[in-house]
């Protein structure tokens, strides 16, 4: 495992789309371990491997209610149910927040480390990371629907 380094909100490969991963190989979990790694060095709740400047479709998720990891390789969301709006901050958008609306439960269907299919469900913070990290592998940052964007003070970060 190692630390990646996350890549900031004006880099063109956050903007683009990413591309399916083809077969889930040993590379694409020494990808997955990265990245959590990285999150986890980080006080993330999710990190995309764009943001550490892979254009593939793979991402992690730790959310504190939650002792799951989620490790999502070709996620689409496949179920929206209700609304929800809150805050949300990015790592690759360091000191800024914003409020943004998004879907309180969803159902994403993607392939694990093992390259079987599988479907998690999310109600709120957990919904709310697979929307955001999702629009990244779209080439979506949160900045672009979010309301109210704002430095974050201290009592915010911690």
């Amino acid at each position: 495992m190692a630390l990646r380094t996350i890549v900031n909100s004006t880099e063109d490969v956050l903007h683009k789309k990413c591309k399916e991963v083809p077969e889930v190989t040993d590379k694409t979990r020494e990808l997955l371990d990265d990245l959590v790694e990285t999150m986890r060095a980080a006080n993330g709740v999710g990190l995309a491997a764009p943001q550490v400047g892979i254009l593939r479709r793979i991402c992690v998720i730790e959310v504190p209610e939650d002792p799951k990891t989620y490790e999502l390789i070709n996620p689409e969301i496949i179920f929206k149910e209700g609304d929800q709006y809150g805050e949300e901050g990015c790592l690759s958008v360091p000191g800024l927040c914003g409020d943004v609306h998004r879907p309180k439960k969803v159902k994403v269907k993607c392939l694990d480390r093992n390259g079987k299919e599988v479907i998690y469900e999310g109600k709120d913070l957990l919904a709310r990371a697979f929307c955001h990290e999702i629009d990244h592998l779209d080439g979506h940052i949160y900045t672009e629907i979010a309301d109210n964007i704002r430095d974050v003070n201290y009592s915010e970060e911690e």
